[in-house]
């Protein structure tokens, strides 16, 4: 059997625990404030970035790896062992296309559009380390991840609508920029690009209960592997949203991650998100 090695990007979000004991390999996303460029979580944490963003007034543009330095990591495994690479969805950022480019000079990569982004990626990243402990080939796996990854459901809460709105990567801020001061919008990923699906007035608190009105709709067909509460500095939120999904979810798989830099950098601080798999037997 070949060895089958497991390469995402940044974005995914996954705590440092889970990357050491699955070994996986994750490759840093670009940071730019004027003509500096920073690593996302090498040379620039999330603190650190908010920090500059206040010192500048300005926010810092993200940057998609070039397909150079996919060839370079790709050219480090032995042509006997396969290689995946799955990162942020292609519809997010120029990093898939730029892998998809590199890949066509080997012939043991294999490039999955996760049409995600944050620890909906780390789901699916997630479940493939399944896979591979189980013993299926990178072919298998990827079929296998194609049929999950529209099951994936990525829903966050926005504190400030100033980040996502100059980002131009979500439908339908514009029209409610304008009253971002009294809506706390609920943005879902739908088709790999990013909606306003709900609109909540008033305190944030409502906003996290929209969220989780989400995973108790679809807690019946919940895949209990794990729950992902992921956020940008909102500790406080991410502790009431997990006490709620125990008591209401039995036997509920949470694990609470951090927004990388390049996510904070579209979101702003105070974003929070669950994101869960619909169950289906099929994928099992």
């Amino acid at each position: 059997m070949r060895k089958v090695n497991i390469i995402t990007d940044c974005t995914s979000d996954l705590i440092p625990e889970l990357i050491e004991k699955y070994e996986i390999r994750v490759l840093p996303l670009y940071i730019n404030f004027g003509d500096k460029s920073y690593r996302d979580g090498i040379d620039l944490s999330t603190e650190e970035l908010y920090k500059m963003v206040d010192q500048y007034k300005t926010l810092p543009k993200s940057a998609a790896l070039p397909p150079q330095v996919f060839r370079d990591t790709f050219a480090e495994y032995p042509d006997d062992e396969d290689i995946i690479f799955m990162g942020i969805g292609k519809k997010f950022s120029g990093t898939y296309q730029n892998a998809i480019l590199a890949s066509q000079d080997f012939t043991n990569v294999y490039v999955v559009d996760s049409a995600n982004l944050s620890s909906g990626i780390g789901l699916l990243i997630l479940k493939m380390c399944k896979f591979r402990e189980e013993g299926l080939s990178a072919k298998e796996i990827v079929e296998k991840i194609n049929v999950i990854a529209p099951k994936v459901r990525t829903q966050f809460s926005i504190n400030t609508l100033t980040y996502l709105h100059m980002g131009g990567r979500c439908s339908g801020t514009s029209r409610i920029f304008g009253t971002m001061l009294k809506i706390k919008p609920i943005i879902k990923v739908v088709d790999g690009e990013m909606i306003v699906a709900k609109k909540p007035h008033g305190k944030y608190i409502k906003a996290l209960d929209a969220l989780l009105d989400y995973i108790y709709d679809d807690k019946v067909n919940l895949d209990m592997d794990y729950v992902m509460v992921t956020h940008s500095l909102a500790d406080e939120d991410a502790i009431y949203l997990k006490k709620e999904l125990r008591e209401h979810i039995p036997g509920i798989n949470i694990l609470e991650t951090r927004a990388s830099g390049v996510i904070s950098t579209h979101c702003g601080p105070r974003t929070i998100g669950i994101s869960y798999i619909v169950d289906d037997e099929s994928v099992k």
